[in-house]
This record gives structure tokens, C-alpha cells and sequence, in this order.
């Protein structure tokens, strides 16, 4: 395989990514790869979590290892160029910019001559299938032969984060009582008014919170909030690929995979996988999911150790190859 990095303008900015492909002539078919939430870059690492084996640079070496071409690409809000790219995208920042990234990212993989633009996928994890969803959707010039959607929220973003936080309220004392206290400065920050979170919030949920209304992420956070991937899946017609982990500690595969099969019904060109030990960035995981907390597991995402699981990996490629 080889690997090369590309960049490309979009507006004053410009986007940063990394194209491979698979040993031979080709044409070959290609997967644009769209990192979830926050600061994550093009290889599905975070600067806010150890470690830099990232699950998407993993994903797109097995996919090339089967014959499938693929891009990756940094956020405009990730990834090394970041600072550069910020202060022009201030106020800006929306699901519609988001959308504007996946567009370009999609023509510049169409144009190496070695890709089939006829056979480009959109392979999103986490926020980044509802800006893949929302791509097919737009009747783009260049439209998705299938979606793979890994660790979808079925239910809105907010809804998710505040079960994630109500998990962990249970368990420490006056848990019920923050918790009433999130919800209050959530309510704010939807009405448009200054969050100003409780002293009383523990460090990291005043983070969250100053993080959405955030003048970099707004209006962006505001939509992110209330969006699912539920909805737009009942609306697409091209082949979907719903992956979600038994051992994800951020979707649920029931509570999210059930609006999402609801959504799906009747729908005999969406299919489902809920593979027994993947987390939420496909990583193998083997521990009993009784042991599992979200903040230890999510701090060793990206450790060195940690490998894709197999059984996702062999699904993914299956899927795309009979495609």
C-alpha cells in the first residue's frame, strides 16, 4: 500500500488529509473516513486522550490491505493545523461547514485516477455519521454507493451525553442533585443565554459545558445537540452498514440501536451488526462490559496495545467488497 498526504482549499481554509492506496493498478473502490466528535483528528485520535494508534489510520490500512482505496481528513477544528484554521471559522462553525468538509473531502478522493468515483462509501464514526448522512442526503454531485455508520447515536446527542453523565451520577453522593444541575445550564445553552454551570459541577462537566457555547463552536454546538442519526437514516436509499459495539460505553447498541432498526424498518438494504467485543472506536475489547467505566475506557482508546477488533474489520470489508 502506499500513503500520502494531500491538502486542499476550502474557502480561506484549507483541509488536511491522507490518501491510501492499495498495491496494484486499480480502479479501485474508496472510502472517505469522517472522525466523531471534538478536537479527534483524521486518524481517530484526541489530544484530550493518551496514546496515538488511532482506530482510523488502523481502518484505512485493512482497507487497503483489501483492495479499497481511502481518505482521511483532519476537522478543520482538529488536528495539527488547528490554529491556523480557528480564528477564520469563529461564528461559523455548523453542521452545514461540516457538510462543506465531506463535499471536498469526496471530490478530492474522486479525482486520483486510481479511485472508481462511482464506488466512494462515507465510513462515519460516532458525530461523524450524521455528517455522512447527511452528505447522501444533499444530492451531491458525487453521491455515496453505501454508508458505514459506527457508533451512531439513534437518540440526539444530547439525550446520549446525558445519559453517559446520569451513569455516573448514580454512583457518587449527591449525584441526583448535579445532575438537576447539568440539566439547568443545558436548558440555558439551548435558550440561547449564558450557561453559567454550578460551582458545585465537577471540573470536566464545567468543561463540557463552557466547551458548547464556546464562540469557536457555536452556532455548531446547538445543532450537534439536538441531532440523531435516526431520522436521516429513514430518509436514505442507498445500502447503510449500522455497526455498533456491545462493549460501547458512548452509544448504546440497545437504547440508540433501537430507534435506528425502527427507523430502518422495512428496509431491506440496511443492515445491522452489534459485534460482542468492539468498543466505540472498534477496538477489541475483551473485558466483561459489567467491568467496563467510561472514563478508564475511553483513556485506552488509542493505546499502543490496542488492536481493531476482528470480527468488525472482516464485517466492514465484507460489506464494501460486495458492493
Amino acid at each position: 500500500m502506499q500513503s500520502r498526504e494531500i491538502s486542499w482549499p476550502l474557502g480561506p481554509t484549507t483541509v488536511y488529509g491522507t490518501l491510501v492506496r492499495p498495491d496494484g493498478p486499480g480502479p479501485f473502490p474508496g472510502v472517505v473516513l469522517v472522525a466523531g466528535s471534538g478536537p479527534t483528528d483524521r486518524d481517530w485520535n484526541s489530544p484530550l486522550l493518551p496514546g496515538s494508534n488511532g482506530s482510523g489510520r488502523l481502518l484505512a490500512q485493512a482497507l487497503a490491505q483489501a483492495g479499497i482505496a481511502s481518505l482521511r481528513y483532519d476537522k478543520r477544528a482538529a488536528g495539527p493545523h488547528v490554529r491556523e484554521n480557528i480564528p477564520l471559522l469563529i461564528g461559523k462553525m455548523s453542521m452545514q461547514s461540516h457538510l462543506d468538509e465531506l463535499t471536498s473531502a469526496v471530490r478530492a478522493l474522486a479525482a486520483e485516477d486510481y479511485v472508481r468515483a462511482d464506488r466512494i462509501f462515507g465510513l462515519g464514526n460516532s458525530e461523524g455519521t450524521l455528517h455522512v448522512l447527511n452528505y447522501a442526503l444533499c444530492e451531491p454531485e458525487i453521491p455515496f454507493a453505501g454508508l458505514v455508520l459506527t457508533g451512531p447515536p439513534g437518540r440526539a446527542v444530547g439525550v446520549v451525553a446525558r445519559s453517559q453523565l446520569a451513569g455516573q451520577a448514580a454512583k457518587i453522593p449527591d449525584g441526583a442533585e448535579l445532575l438537576e444541575l447539568y440539566d439547568a445550564s443545558i436548558a440555558r445553552f439551548m435558550a440561547g443565554v449564558p450557561i453559567d454551570p454550578d460551582p458545585a459541577l465537577p471540573e470536566d462537566v464545567t468543561n463540557l459545558l463552557r466547551s458548547l457555547e464556546s464562540p469557536a463552536n457555536l452556532p455548531f454546538a446547538r445543532e450537534l445537540w439536538t441531532a440523531d442519526a435516526a431520522a436521516p437514516l429513514g430518509r436514505v436509499r442507498v445500502p447503510v452498514l449500522v455497526v455498533i459495539g456491545k462493549k460501547d460505553v458512548q452509544v448504546d447498541w440497545q437504547a440508540d440501536g433501537e430507534p435506528l432498526r425502527h427507523a430502518a424498518r422495512g428496509r431491506e438494504n440496511v443492515t445491522f451488526l452489534f459485534p460482542a467485543d468492539a468498543n466505540h472506536v472498534l477496538k477489541h475489547e475483551p473485558r466483561p462490559r459489567s467491568e467496563l467505566v467510561q472514563a478508564q475506557v475511553t483513556m485506552g482508546y488509542n493505546a499502543d496495545d490496542a488492536s481493531l477488533d476482528p470480527a468488525v474489520v472482516t464485517a466492514i470489508v465484507a460489506w464494501l467488497q460486495a458492493r
